[in-house]
């Protein structure tokens, strides 16, 4: 089973992705050149990720005393992807991009993220250096964001540490400046940095000549004390080896140590480190710290920062909905393969008759369309949000307001949806294969515990639930709320004049219906804790609602030729989404609406 003609129907059918070539950015581009970069991407993808899957699960990074190892696989699969251009793919023609729309960009990594997941496709990198094209120097573009894009250089995020991990206001990473003439430094004001990194993501290794740090840190006031919360914030780019002003290597380690790999549950492939900064392992010019050049100025870390994540975020998404796809393949194929049991008639079953193939039993098929509606949906629910990325930045100045409050609304959704529910994808398909699942004789049970990253990091599913219901349905005096409602209406207005979609369109009114009322429900008496106390039932039920949405418009798609097999299939996932899943968001709203305290009341000793 192939993923590319889910793919060709979501972009072109659905999203009319062809029509972006109109946009002056991308008026090179057309049909041809977009499915030039999705066949060499899947190729790629085929060939170089795919097959070693499972090896990169086996040989887990170790760490020899001087350097990380890797399987030669992960050294090929970066290659092959840094000279596909990929790295670059949305940036200018001037410096070798391809000004490829962001929406064609996440359907090529898609691939990537079926294939091996594990192995990675430089999301890292190029969330790095696209954070320093839009706030750093010239000369820090030049040196650091150009050559992450040519696939020299690698980049990271280092945010957490051992005592802070989602709470970022208690970084205690300190950033000193370094010596009378550190604001004169071309690369930018250059500081020494102390402190520990925790959960950092391809934090060592030799795939690359260098590794480009994006670190947070806070500057200590005159008084030598940091700054509490998070507007004492700075960010730094701290290259693991020293560069000059021309971005050749000096050959000189900086003062960045690895303290260990972390091993994890899944996602194998990739390093997953404690990072040292500036304890002397590796001392410059004679000192302890290492060097770090400012970003922006001082006290607007985190707000360089978020700039990268919107786009990272739906790659959260993306690759949750692509470890679920490959599941689902997975469980098809191996269910449409695997005789078991015999079919129930009405004299009972009859034991002399032949075995079945477990694809005919109901509940194996409900099995799979509960993965199909998740995992689709999901991607649908991804490609559509990167399309509004691109509204954001080439449409006129209305439509690209609108579609930043939309992204706003929705990043919490695309994020954490497909990261809850494309696990429970993962889970059905581990299921369907019975005791074989919970093997490793088959890829399963890997995808389960690769996909098992995705509701902690880059925002964990609390956060991203509390900063739904507390922030983004607020935001503006709610209008990116009433966008959305606005959007979702409009679908219902179309689908209730096609008889076989009426009912769904109604189903979806309704819920729309109940997920305003629970918002305002929620914030009644204007106490935070009583209205985010139930933030994630909140925003299951919002995120379900969102996904009948995108279901219900896919399904308008999808009556042209709805004697198509695959067309057949899409209706069918989202008849079983309305039937089966849209209904489960009262028990949610309930708990939302009356400010349930249960879970916030219960004292610690009862447990």
């Amino acid at each position: 089973m192939s993923l590319r003609p889910t793919v060709d129907f979501l972009l072109y059918d659905w999203l009319k992705a062809e029509g972006l070539s109109g946009r002056e950015r991308f008026a090179d581009h057309s049909r041809e050149t977009f499915d030039a970069v999705l066949d060499t991407c899947e190729r790629i993808a085929r060939e170089k990720y795919a097959p070693f899957n499972r090896l990169v699960d086996i040989e887990e990074p170790e760490f020899d005393g001087e350097k990380v190892i890797l399987p030669q696989a992960t050294q090929d699969a970066w290659d092959a992807y840094a000279e596909s251009g990929m790295l670059s793919a949305a940036q200018d023609y001037d410096i070798e991009g391809m000004q490829l729309p962001y929406t064609v960009e996440a359907a090529a990594n898609a691939f990537f993220a079926m294939a091996s997941v594990s192995i990675g496709g430089g999301m890292l990198t190029v969330g790095n250096a696209n954070l320093l094209m839009a706030h750093g120097t010239e000369k820090q573009k030049q040196v650091f964001a150009l050559t992450e894009f040519s696939g020299r250089w690698s980049g990271t995020m280092c945010l957490s540490e051992p005592q802070a991990g989602s709470s970022l206001s208690d970084v205690a990473t300190r950033a000193t400046p370094d010596g009378a003439d550190h604001a004169d430094d071309p690369l930018g004001p250059r500081y020494r940095l102390k402190g520990n990194k925790m959960w950092i993501s391809a934090g060592e290794h030799e795939l690359t000549e260098n590794i480009i740090h994006l670190v947070l840190a806070k500057i200590p006031d005159e008084n030598g004390k940091l700054v509490p919360g998070v507007r004492g914030i700075s960010l730094f780019i701290v290259p693991k080896k020293l560069v000059d002003a021309e971005g050749n290597l000096t050959g000189e380690r900086n003062d960045v140590a690895l303290a260990g790999l972390n091993h994890k549950c899944g996602w194998r492939g990739t390093t997953n480190t404690l990072l040292n900064f500036g304890e002397g392992k590796y001392p410059v010019r004679g000192d302890s710290g290492a060097v770090g050049y400012l970003v922006g100025k001082p006290g607007e870390g985190l707000k360089c920062m978020f700039h990268m994540m919107n786009e990272a975020r739906i790659g959260v998404g993306l690759a949750a909905t692509m470890l679920g796809m490959a599941g689902y393949h997975a469980s098809l194929d191996y269910a449409k393969n695997r005789p078991q049991g015999r079919p129930m008639s009405n004299g009972g079953k009859d034991s002399a008759a032949p075995q079945v193939r477990i694809i005919e039993h109901a509940d194996v098929k409900r099995m799979l369309l509960a993965q199909k509606s998740y995992c689709e949906g999901s991607l649908a629910l991804g490609l559509y949000c990167a399309r509004l990325v691109d509204e954001h930045h080439t449409a006129d100045a209305e439509a690209a307001n609108e579609a930043r409050l939309l992204l706003e609304v929705l990043t919490p959704i695309v994020k954490s949806w497909p990261s809850e529910w494309c696990l429970e994808a993962n889970s059905l398909a581990i299921q369907i294969h019975g005791g074989y699942g919970y093997t490793r004789d088959f890829p399963v049970e890997q995808y389960w515990r690769d996909n098992r990253l995705n509701m902690i990091h880059e925002g964990t599913h609390g956060i991203q639930a509390m900063d739904l219901l507390g922030r983004k349905v607020l935001m503006e005096q709610g209008k990116g709320l009433a966008l959305l409602a606005g959007r979702i209406n409009a679908t219902i207005e179309r689908a209730i004049q096609v008889p076989s979609l009426a009912a769904h369109a109604n189903a979806l009114g309704k819920a729309l219906q109940d997920v305003g009322a629970a918002t305002k429900a929620a914030w009644a008496t204007g106490v935070p804790g009583e209205a985010l106390a139930n933030a994630v039932p909140y925003m299951q039920a919002f995120g379900h609602t969102v996904l009948a949405w995108i279901w219900l418009d896919v399904a308008l798609s999808s009556q042209d030729k709805a004697d198509d097999m695959a067309q057949k299939g899409r209706l069918a996932a989202a008849q079983f989404f309305f039937h089966y899943e849209l209904p489960k968001i009262g028990a949610w709203l309930q708990v939302v609406s009356s400010r349930d305290q249960t879970c916030a009341d219960v004292p610690e000793d009862a447990f």
